[in-house]
């Protein structure tokens, strides 16, 4: 996983890229018909049911935008809202205010959305022990912020990109030669390198479990399209050998039936390409 320091540096970089694109020379709308000494207060309003996320970068935003503007929070990020709630204050030059205010609405919006949705998969498994996790089908350039959003909404984040964990999956082995061929590899690949890298090893059916289990090293064997039954036995045969983890098309309405049949982590994409925002407004007062 990638550390605190990369994870932040993704959040600044999201940051000045967004105001980047969305000011450009400046926000003409706001500089025409409001003085630059004015000064003014505005509140994050919430109209919609679900679980806030992306208020702790609200403030990042703001500051980034104005280092003198004051955010006082009232809902904290992971918190269950409902209509009518009034997450913050944000007080300072109103310029200020609207610069910052449609990055923070997409990304709450977003955020809160990807929250709420892993809180429902996370209150479907509970009980079982097995764990929610995301996975890469992030939206291009804010994946730092989807993954957070799961964090907030009790989940857990699978690998960040390609650089922080090893998965071989179908192509990779097939294009490798095979399973044992591609953990090979990359087993002395890693060595070579002196990279401390966990592997994942993408399982299409129980003969590949056997051969995925033959070779040492492997830190995780994805169970990826199986059915209950199927999973179940490669439950059996990996045993404490190493972790497991389903994948492929789990749902709402499956998520809990393969979580019983005794896997660690499911993984599910649509946690974070598969949502619908939030309903927010940051109203001036």
């Amino acid at each position: 996983m990638i550390s605190e320091a990369q994870f932040k540096k993704e959040i600044e970089l999201i940051i000045a890229n967004a105001i980047r694109e969305d000011v450009g020379d400046g926000d003409h709308s706001s500089l025409a018909c409001i003085p630059e000494t004015t000064m003014g207060k505005a509140k994050l309003l919430v109209k919609d049911e679900g679980i806030l996320a992306g208020v702790e970068f609200a403030k990042q935003v703001f500051q980034y935008v104005d280092p003198n503007m004051e955010i006082d929070v009232k809902i904290e990020d992971g918190s269950k809202v409902k209509y009518g709630d009034e997450a913050f204050y944000v007080s300072g030059s109103s310029l200020s205010i609207l610069k910052a205010e449609r990055l923070v609405l997409n990304a709450m919006q977003r955020m809160s959305a990807i929250a709420t949705k892993t809180n429902h998969f996370v209150e479907l498994l509970a009980g079982t022990g097995t764990k929610i996790l995301d996975t890469r089908k992030t939206t291009p350039g804010i994946r730092a912020l989807e993954k957070w959003a799961v964090k907030i909404g009790g989940g857990e984040n699978h690998r960040f990109a390609l650089y922080d964990m090893v998965m071989l999956k179908d192509n990779h082995i097939d294009f490798a030669g095979g399973i044992t061929q591609a953990i090979e590899k990359t087993k002395k690949y890693l060595k070579d390198r002196d990279l401390d890298l966990k592997i994942i090893v993408e399982a299409r059916d129980l003969d590949e479990i056997k051969e995925i289990l033959q070779t040492l090293g492997v830190y995780r064997i994805l169970i990826d399209n199986f059915n209950y039954e199927d999973t179940r036995k490669a439950v059996e045969l990996i045993g404490d050998t190493c972790l497991t983890e389903s994948s492929g098309g789990i749902n709402e309405n499956t998520v809990r039936k393969y979580a019983e049949c005794g896997v660690d982590y499911i993984s599910s994409g649509a946690l974070t390409h598969s949502v619908y925002n939030l309903d927010l407004s940051l109203k001036a007062m």
